[in-house]
C-alpha cells in the first residue's frame, strides 16, 4: 500500500527551507531596503542627473521584483529563475551606479537559495558579495579589510546555513515518507492478519454448527428413508427432528457471523446446552450419551462457555461420525480456578502417535486446540486403538475473567 509523498505548503518552492512567512519576511525586507536605500540616496545627494538615474533604475527594480512577486505562486520555476536573473542584473547595475543600494543583497541571497540548485546559488551568492564589496570599498575606506571580508564571510555563512536546513529538511521529509510507508504496509499487514484471523473463526464455528448440523440432518433424513415403508411414523419424527437441526443450524450461522454468543448459550445454561447435546446424539445415533459436571459450571464467563460448548460440539461430532462407539460421557467441572471439560467415549480409538492420525479426526481437534489456547488453556487426546477416545480441556478463569 503506497503512501502519498509530503507535498509543499503553498508558497513553499519545494526546498525545505520556505513557508509562507519566510516568504513575506524575505519579499517585505527587500523592498524597505531598495526605499531605505533611495532615502539615504537622496538625504546625502544632490537631486542632479546620476541621482535621478540611480532613483528611476531603483524604480524599474521595485517594480520587476513586485511583478515577479504575482507570479510566485503560479509560475513555474524556470520562469522564476529567469525572473530572479533579471533582478540581479538591474541590482547589479543599480549598485554600480549609486552604491547604497548593497544592503538590498541579503535578500536576493536568499530569493537565490530558494529558487536555486546549491551550485548555482552559490555563484549568485559570489556575484552578490562581489558587487557588494565593490560598492563598500567606494562608500568606505578601502584599506578596511573589514570591506573585502564581510559580504563573503556573511554570503558563506547564509549559504551553509540555509544548505544545512535544506538538506535537513530533505531528510525529513524522506523520513515522513518511509515513516508513511510503513504505516501503510503495517496497515495493510493488520488487514490481512485480521482478514487470516477472521477466515480461521468463521472455519471453526463453520465446522463446529453448520458443517456439523449438515452432517446430522443428513443421517436424521437417510434413516427417515430407510424406515419410511416399515415405520412412518419413526421415519416423520426423524423428518421433524432433521428440520429442528436446520433450524438451529441457522440459528447458529446467525450468531457466528454477528460475532454473537453460541445460540443454545443465548437461551440456556452451559450445562443445558450440553444435555441437549447429549440427547440429541442419543436420539440420533442410539450411542448412550450422559453428562456429568461439578461445581459451578454455569457461572463461567462466556468465553469460557462458548469455548466449552463449541469443543463438546466438535467432540461429538467425531464421536458420531468416527468412534463406532456405544457410549460416551460429557464431564464438565469448576474446580479451583479453573474450568474442565472431558468427553470420553468407547469406541475404536486411534494411535495419536500415527502420522497423520490427529488430523485423521478431522478439523475439529485442530479447531479446538486453537480456541482453548487463545483462552490460555491446554488439550489434551488420550487414545489407544480398541481403547475408545477421550479429549480433556483445562481453562483458567482468571485470565479470561
Amino acid at each position: 500500500m503506497g503512501s502519498r509523498a509530503a507535498q509543499p505548503a503553498p508558497g513553499d518552492r519545494g526546498d525545505g527551507v520556505g513557508s509562507p512567512l519566510l516568504n513575506a519576511v524575505m519579499h517585505t525586507g527587500f523592498l524597505l531596503l531598495l526605499l531605505a536605500s533611495a532615502a539615504r540616496l537622496l538625504i546625502r545627494h544632490d537631486l542632479d542627473g546620476s541621482t535621478v538615474a540611480a532613483l528611476e533604475l531603483a524604480a524599474v527594480v521595485a517594480l520587476l521584483y513586485a511583478a515577479g512577486l504575482l507570479l510566485w505562486h503560479r509560475a513555474p520555476r524556470p520562469v522564476l529563475v529567469g525572473w530572479l536573473a533579471a533582478v540581479v542584473v538591474c541590482w547589479t547595475a543599480l549598485v554600480w551606479i549609486a552604491p547604497s543600494f548593497s544592503f538590498a543583497a541579503i535578500p536576493l541571497l536568499f530569493l537565490a537559495l530558494r529558487l536555486l540548485p546549491v551550485p548555482a546559488a552559490v555563484a549568485v551568492a559570489a556575484v552578490l558579495a562581489a558587487a557588494t564589496t565593490a560598492a563598500w570599498a567606494v562608500l568606505t575606506d578601502v584599506r578596511d579589510p573589514t570591506v573585502f571580508v564581510v559580504p563573503a564571510a556573511l554570503a558563506a555563512m547564509v549559504v551553509g546555513t540555509v544548505t544545512a536546513l535544506r538538506r535537513e529538511g530533505d531528510r525529513r521529509r524522506r523520513t515522513i515518507d518511509d515513516l508513511l510507508r510503513t504505516r501503510g504496509a503495517l496497515a495493510e499487514s493488520h488487514r490481512r492478519t485480521g482478514v487470516l484471523e477472521e477466515r480461521e473463526r468463521l472455519a471453526r464455528e463453520i465446522h463446529d454448527t453448520v458443517a456439523q448440523g449438515l452432517s446430522s440432518t443428513g443421517m436424521l433424513l437417510r434413516a427417515a428413508d430407510l424406515s419410511w415403508d416399515t415405520d412412518p411414523e419413526r421415519a416423520r419424527a426423524l423428518v421433524r427432528q432433521a428440520a429442528r437441526s436446520v433450524h438451529d443450524n441457522l440459528a447458529e450461522a446467525r450468531t457466528f457471523v454477528q460475532g454473537e454468543p453460541p445460540a443454545p448459550l443465548m437461551r440456556a445454561t452451559l450445562s443445558e446446552a450440553l444435555e441437549e447435546l447429549c440427547r440429541d446424539l442419543s436420539a440420533e445415533t442410539g450411542i448412550e450419551a450422559g453428562l456429568r459436571h461439578d461445581g459451578d459450571p454455569d457461572g463461567l464467563p462466556d468465553p469460557v462457555g462458548a469455548a466449552l460448548l463449541r469443543i463438546a460440539q466438535g467432540a461429538l461430532a467425531n464421536v458420531r461420525e468416527h468412534s463406532g462407539a456405544t457410549r460416551v460421557v460429557v464431564s464438565l467441572a469448576r474446580i479451583g480456578d479453573r474450568a474442565t471439560l472431558d468427553v470420553r467415549d468407547d469406541g475404536v480409538g486411534f494411535d495419536p502417535a500415527a502420522p497423520g492420525a490427529t488430523l485423521g479426526r478431522g478439523f475439529g481437534l485442530g479447531a479446538a486446540r486453537a480456541r482453548v489456547e487463545e483462552l490460555g488453556g491446554s488439550l489434551a487426546v488420550e487414545s489407544a486403538p480398541g481403547e475408545g477416545t477421550g479429549i480433556s480441556v483445562s481453562i483458567p478463569l482468571e485470565e479470561t475473567a
